[in-house]
């Protein structure tokens, strides 16, 4: 079983390593290691493990948070590893995928940026327009949807939305694209995204504009 663990601990050497013995000793193989954020000397760092069967999650949060320092801000089980590579696969991928663009960036980049899903919408003089759903978003087909009115850069967003987006407690963010389409993320269960995973958001979406404006 894998588990993706979103941990905060101190950014100073050595602290990494306490934590992988940590792990290791609740029986977890430290799989990938993705850095989120650094602030005021804490590093927020995305690991998966793989766990035996029959591991108790819970064994996770207890052995990371008996070092001094370290919080575990979410636990939950995860399908893949950690790749920043796809990021580039995926823009490559969509500028060449014409009609399509909007369905395989809905498909495809939750396994990319770490996701629960994503959908595109289209503003109009009625609302936003439902153009591309991913596999795991909520069924919504359209509506009124303040929060992403004259979207201008990546946000995330609290305020103002459909109950679909933000059952199960779903942090929410959003990112304009060409021509009025603004493509919408969910993380089910958080955590909250933070302003490095907004900036990378808004780094790919702007760099998908470029490609079409070109």
């Amino acid at each position: 079983m894998s588990y993706l663990l979103r941990v905060l601990l101190p950014d100073r050497p050595g602290s990494l390593g306490s934590l992988a013995v940590a792990l290791g000793t609740a029986g977890a193989d430290i799989i990938s290691l993705d850095v989120v954020d650094r602030f005021d000397g804490v590093a927020v760092d995305d690991i998966v493990v793989n766990v035996p069967n029959g591991t108790f999650p819970d064994t996770l949060i207890t052995a990371a948070e008996q070092l001094d320092g370290v919080m575990v801000d979410s636990l939950r089980p995860f399908g893949g590893i950690l790749d920043a590579h796809r990021e580039l696969e995926l823009i490559d991928a969509v500028a060449g995928a014409g009609a399509g663009a909007d369905q395989m960036l809905a498909d495809e980049l939750p396994a990319a940026l770490r996701l629960g899903w994503a959908l595109v919408v289209e503003e109009t003089a009625d609302g936003c327009r439902l153009i591309a759903r991913g596999p795991a978003a909520p069924l919504w087909d359209g509506g009124q949807v303040g929060a992403v009115c004259s979207l201008e850069r990546a946000t995330a967003l609290e305020d103002d939305l459909p109950e679909e987006w933000t059952a199960m407690d779903t942090a929410v963010a959003a990112a304009p694209l060409a021509s009025g389409h603004v493509l919408v993320v969910g993380r089910p269960g958080g955590p909250s995204f933070r302003p490095s995973e907004i900036a990378r958001l808004g780094y790919l979406t702007g760099i998908l504009r470029s490609l079409n404006a070109g």
